[in-house]
């Protein structure tokens, strides 16, 4: 069984960083290396906002995954 994350939270088990890519793939149940491969895509893209700056806003307004932030499934 896997652990799933009941809101958007930073990740504890997926960190590289800061946990912000694991959250929201736990979040979302898809595989972390899925979602941070997908978002250097985009942030690679895109020209108007760097991702480095959404990933830092991320960081600073997600909060930090506590053992209660999880459900097994």
């Amino acid at each position: 069984m896997a652990n799933k994350l009941v809101k958007l939270h930073r990740s504890q088990n997926h960190r590289m960083i800061a946990g912000v890519l694991g959250g929201i793939a736990e979040y979302l149940g898809w595989n972390a290396t899925l979602v941070r491969l997908l978002f250097v895509i985009i942030s690679t893209a895109s020209v108007a906002v760097p991702g480095i700056l959404i990933y830092i806003v991320l960081w600073i307004v997600m909060p930090n995954a506590t053992q209660s932030s999880y459900r097994r499934i």
